[in-house]
């Protein structure tokens, strides 16, 4: 087991901070978190992965130990994220890699393949969505505000910034919750709780908006360039349904998708499964995933 190096790196001003695993000159696996999260929700992933990858997870602007600039000086979008996240893989040498896609890390993932299809080697797919048929009606609240940027639906959303919610999104659709720590969750809960988080995530409520009519690209991007891809789901995921899962095989036949008896945050019940499964598809690779 390779011991977990925790850093932090200047991105155009911006601090962001990563954790770091494995061999340097082995294979790269780039690690994105979603929403409420931040890099320690790879905490049980990293340990078991690094034993024959680079593995790499930065927090996000705005979430865990990397800086939350004011709204001021930077606008919470998805394409502004994606761009720090272009510029840190830079920084810190990445060259191809594999990268791993959750909830928000998909349309950030996403995004960076479709502006650097040639650094991609491998897109590992966790409940991370590209397509209409995988948004459940869980999102109609977040939809509504879309169509109607009023403060009244900004200020609906609120509900989704409480400790409750976060603890349901863990919890909700595992067979046996008391798997689920409340480390993840509790963790969330503290960095939501920062003075000015909760408008950071109003903001990207409101962008997402845009990763939804950006779905046709990031289709186009896996059909044109047929990236080898692995969907590894939570198959009672409330947020994101089994069918965005399966859509894959629509633009790349040869795509692996594999279900677990898991919620949205499958990785908190099945990490060793998760990366067995990574492991097994990566390994088995024909293309390199490094330059």
């Amino acid at each position: 087991m390779n011991a977990i190096r925790y850093r932090a790196v200047d991105v155009d001003d911006i601090k962001i901070f990563y954790r770091e695993a494995g061999p340097r000159n082995a294979a790269t696996i780039l690690l994105l978190h979603g929403f409420p999260s931040a890099g320690h929700m790879f905490r049980d992933l990293i340990p078991t992965l690094s034993g024959r990858f680079h593995v790499i997870a930065p927090d996000f602007p705005g979430f865990g130990q990397s800086d939350m600039p004011t709204r001021d000086r930077f606008s919470y979008t998805f394409d502004n994220i994606a761009n720090v996240m272009t510029r840190f893989a830079e920084i810190v040498g990445l060259g191809r890699f594999a990268v791993y896609i959750f909830d928000y890390g998909a349309p950030i993932g996403l995004r960076m393949a479709v502006k650097h299809p040639d650094r991609i080697g491998a897109i590992v797919s966790q409940n991370g969505n590209a397509y209409l048929e995988g948004l459940s009606d869980a999102w109609n609240p977040i939809r509504a505000y879309w169509q109607d940027p009023s403060q009244a639906n900004r200020d609906a959303l609120r509900t989704l910034l409480k400790p409750e919610t976060t603890k349901w999104q863990y919890t909700e659709g595992a067979p046996d919750k008391s798997l689920v720590s409340p480390d993840g969750y509790s963790l969330d809960n503290f960095y939501l709780a920062r003075a000015g988080a909760d408008e950071v995530q109003l903001d990207l409520f409101f962008d997402y908006g845009n990763n939804v009519a950006m779905y046709p690209q990031f289709q186009s991007y896996v059909r044109d360039f047929a990236p080898p891809l692995l969907a590894v789901w939570g198959r009672n995921d409330p947020f994101f349904l089994p069918a965005g899962a399966e859509a894959f095989k629509r633009d790349i036949p040869s795509a692996v998708v594999q279900f677990l008896d898991a919620g949205h945050f499958a990785i908190e019940t099945h990490s060793d499964a998760i990366a067995s499964v990574i492991i097994a598809f990566l390994s088995a690779q024909r293309e390199p995933m490094m330059a």
